[in-house]
């Protein structure tokens, strides 16, 4: 008899079961089964109040027929700039934010840490509604505010204008959000050893040349994860355009991305007819784009980016 046939077997873990059990179910009733619903339908067509089976029959329409392709390309050409926004901008900031606050010399961090967070719990609707009014040239605060600093001249109805709704949308979005980033790469920042600050320390290099070539090397892997995060969000936004701009998102389907693109074309708005089967392929579509877009940051980006973690 081997040490191994006397070695007692370990009792297998029922209570990990019993405590995943109820996640698993409420995650799968809530997001696989939805899921798997939406990817049916658009295999689909209503054909005189039956369903049937069309295979790729819907993506050919919304592709092929300018009613339907027109306003996809639309949608997603919006929001790809609504992305380019937040990258460009929120997190950037959120990362000069967070090296501001990671400052041990830096007094109150604590109490501006909080006022920047505090936007991301507020909803949609509040925060649409509200800079709707603030940015309004009638009754809207935006014209005084900027005459007191003597730039009321550069006022516009900025919500109002094709060419600048959507980019004063997004800027909105980034006031709002720019909390997220900055506390995850506030957290980066923190999870630096000591050892390697004083080991810089003690080769001269400090202040912003500590963080340009020994910091910022460090946090590349939660930049990373920041930045898929920020592309899963933009293009699954919907609740700011549509609280600031209604379903239509206006001026003429400037604001117009594929969130709202989808509402309008699953549950119908004013003359036009909710079409379950179209939406779903709009859906799968939106699916597909986001699948696309986390894989190539699994499979290219984040293979590239291990080499920077401890």
């Amino acid at each position: 008899m081997t040490a191994s046939d006397t070695k007692p077997k370990k009792p297998f873990r029922w209570h990990i079961i019993v405590f995943l059990a109820p996640a698993v179910l409420v995650y799968t009733a809530i997001m696989i089964v939805p899921l798997f619903g939406t990817l049916q339908f658009s295999l689909f067509r209503n054909v005189a109040g039956d369903q049937t089976f069309v295979g790729l029959g819907n993506f050919r329409t919304l592709f092929g027929d300018p009613n339907w392709s027109k306003g996809f390309w639309n949608a997603l050409g919006n929001n790809v700039w609504f992305f380019i926004i937040h990258m460009l901008v929120q997190n950037p900031i959120g990362i000069m934010l967070a090296a501001l606050l990671s400052s041990p010399k830096l007094r109150f961090s604590s109490f501006y840490r909080t006022a920047i967070f505090i936007p991301t719990i507020l909803s949609f609707v509040i925060v649409g509604f509200a800079w709707k009014l603030i940015l309004s040239p009638i009754w809207g605060v935006a014209p005084d505010l900027l005459g007191l600093v003597g730039l009321k001249s550069l006022f516009t109805p900025w919500l109002g204008k094709e060419e600048h709704a959507l980019t004063a949308l997004s800027l909105i979005s980034v006031w709002q959000f720019v909390g997220i980033p900055m506390m995850l790469i506030y957290a980066a920042l923190l999870s630096i050893p000591d050892e390697v600050i004083e080991a810089a320390e003690c080769d001269g290099v400090t202040g912003m040349s500590q963080f340009w070539k020994i910091k910022l090397p460090l946090i590349l892997p939660a930049i990373g994860i920041i930045s898929v995060l920020t592309f899963v969000a933009n293009f699954n936004a919907f609740d700011l355009i549509y609280s600031a701009q209604g379903a239509l998102a206006g001026p003429n389907y400037s604001t117009d991305i594929l969130g709202t693109y989808l509402y309008r074309a699953f549950f119908g708005f004013q003359l036009q007819v909710g079409d379950r089967n179209m939406g779903a392929a709009i859906a799968t579509m939106m699916f597909l784009i986001i699948l696309a877009g986390v894989c190539l940051y699994l499979f290219l980006i984040q293979t590239r980016l291990r080499r920077y973690k401890f």
